[in-house]
């Protein structure tokens, strides 16, 4: 069950990650130069905070 849980919240820190990067380019006024880099530094630090969260929850 515990991968569901993976599967769903890594699609939902996709589109929670690209929304955090559109706010921060609109909140800048201008497209970042390194965008997929700033993206993906996002995504990690979403991803590690919530599967640690998730993993301690499931009791993995």
């Amino acid at each position: 069950m515990e991968v569901v849980y993976f599967t769903i919240t890594a699609v939902v820190l996709y589109f929670a990650a690209d929304r955090a990067l559109n706010f921060l380019e609109h909140r800048r006024g201008a497209r970042f130069e390194h965008r997929s880099l700033i993206f993906f530094a996002i995504l990690v630090t979403l991803a590690v905070i919530i599967f640690a969260l998730i993993q301690r929850l499931a009791g993995g």
